[in-house]
């Protein structure tokens, strides 16, 4: 005679429904890289999705999400048509993608990636989270590539929480793809290959580029690319950090720039005017996604185009960057922007402003917590709020990383990177928020995993049972 064993309802298994729909190949990123790989495998008779979230709504501009648009984008990114004829003049492949039928869903994040493992073996199937303005909903995959292209390292200085101070990434965006950029007259730091490609393509769109500005004593990038930006009549000041910037009512107005090789007082300052500063110090894949998850790359879910090539500045060059521009810092110098979260509050170790500060917190420092072992970038985060704001620690990820270096004397290479978690865009509640229970799945969850003494049930409260239930059970929760 078969047993079947009885299935207790509290818990996780078969409480997650199955994807709401489910295709061959998932494609995050509709870039080159990722519009071929998604019209190839139409082509070879599977079913595909093609995702991404551009054109990016302007209130995510506003926020430098995906990128650090700095706030230059013009009032034309708020107009969504004009958005998408943009973004179709700028990658035609879309127009065969959606001719072969592949279903392409534009302005749409990925925001989570869920697949079973040691933390988790109650998927049904592996799920990518996805959402537009309108809704939510879970999508699963055999397989999953991600052409997620990659993101700015970001770099503080005096004066660099005001609009004008913006990535590379987002200053191509704005100017080649969406041709939405209000600067007429920049400063690049970095003269790296990806500095020297900003310049040449301001100046390509008629804006005027003040200078390139490199740290180190010579030129990071390609000797023929670097010919052609001082070709071009475009300054390059070597051996240079940024002393100060001055700032107006839209922002950055100007840049002081100082030597590094003269001492502090006495370091040959230059003025330069200009609008915009263009952080061009490098770029790291944009593999949220993956980091969230907890998973590496495989033969499931895979990497293609910058995501899988795109490489990290070296860890020293970085930390040259972040010595040169933290001379003249103050500080009050702002790390997080999203949290107002100082370098005093980062080296204190201290909440935000907007919170109480008691004496034994205010007491306390880095040096204090380093009594305990080595500071890591999420315990900082839980403490300070430094990297917990609206653009998701994109514009402080890197700085805290080399802040926290310095401080603790050590290589950037041993400071691990602040962890992601999903969901890795912002999503309104209201659109995550739609989304029905079925019956079976609600049933249980009054209890925490069929454990009564630990929660006082829904059904009772508000009823005599409720006392019963707390005296008899000991239970003196609500969930």
């Amino acid at each position: 005679m078969n047993v079947v064993p009885l299935r207790d309802r509290h818990a996780l298994d078969n409480k997650i429904p199955s994807a709401e729909a489910h295709f061959d190949l998932v494609v995050v990123g509709a870039g080159h890289a990722g519009t071929s790989a998604a019209i190839a495998a139409s082509k070879a008779g599977e079913s595909v999705l093609l995702i991404d979230e551009h054109p990016v709504r302007g209130s995510l501009i506003g926020t430098d999400v995906p990128y650090f648009f700095g706030g230059r984008a013009t009032a034309a990114v708020q107009q969504s048509g004009r958005m998408l004829e943009q973004l179709f003049g700028a990658n035609p492949d879309l127009e065969e993608a959606f001719d072969l039928h592949v279903d392409v869903r534009l302005g749409t994040v990925a925001w989570g990636l869920y697949v079973n493992g040691p933390a988790m073996r109650a998927l049904p199937e592996p799920l990518l989270g996805i959402a537009d303005g309108e809704g939510a909903m879970m999508v699963g995959f055999d397989r999953l590539l991600l052409a997620t292209g990659a993101r700015d390292v970001v770099l503080g200085f005096p004066g660099w929480n005001q609009p004008g101070v913006m990535g590379a990434q987002g200053f191509a965006a704005l100017a080649s793809r969406y041709e939405a950029l209000s600067s007429r007259r920049i400063v690049v730091l970095g003269s790296g290959a990806l500095g020297l490609e900003t310049a040449l393509t301001a100046h390509a769109h008629g804006i005027e580029v003040a200078a390139v500005v490199e740290v180190a004593d010579t030129i990071q990038g390609p000797a023929e690319r670097a010919a052609q930006v001082r070709a071009s009549g475009i300054p390059i000041y070597l051996g240079t950090t940024i002393a100060a910037t001055k700032g107006g009512i839209d922002g950055v107005e100007g840049v002081t720039l100082a030597s590094l090789n003269a001492p502090l007082g006495n370091d040959g300052s230059t003025e330069l005017v200009c609008d915009t500063i263009v952080l061009a110090l490098g770029v790291t894949p944009a593999t949220e996604l993956l980091d969230a998850a907890g998973i590496a790359p495989g033969e499931t879910i895979t990497l293609i185009g910058d995501a899988a090539t795109a490489q990290r500045p070296d860890a020293a060059y970085l930390q040259a960057w972040a010595a040169a521009l933290a001379r003249h810092a103050a500080p009050d110098t702002i790390v997080c922007q999203c949290e107002d979260v100082t370098r005093a509050d980062l080296i204190g170790v201290q909440p935000p402003h907007y919170l109480d500060r008691p004496e034994a917190m205010a007491a306390r420092t880095l040096s204090s917590l380093l009594n305990d072992g080595p500071a890591h970038p999420d315990q900082i985060k839980r403490l300070t709020r430094a990297g917990m704001g609206q653009c998701q620690g994109r514009r402080c990820r890197d700085q805290v990383a080399c802040l926290l270096a310095a401080e603790q004397k050590v290589p950037l290479s041993a400071v691990p990177m602040a962890s992601y978690r999903a969901p890795v865009r912002p999503v309104p509640l209201a659109v995550l928020a739609d989304w029905q229970e079925r019956g079976d799945m609600a049933a249980g969850w009054d209890v925490w995993f069929g454990i009564p003494t630990q929660w006082t049930p829904y059904a009772v409260i508000g009823t005599p049972e409720e006392a019963e239930h707390v005296a008899g059970l000991g239970g003196n929760m609500h969930v």
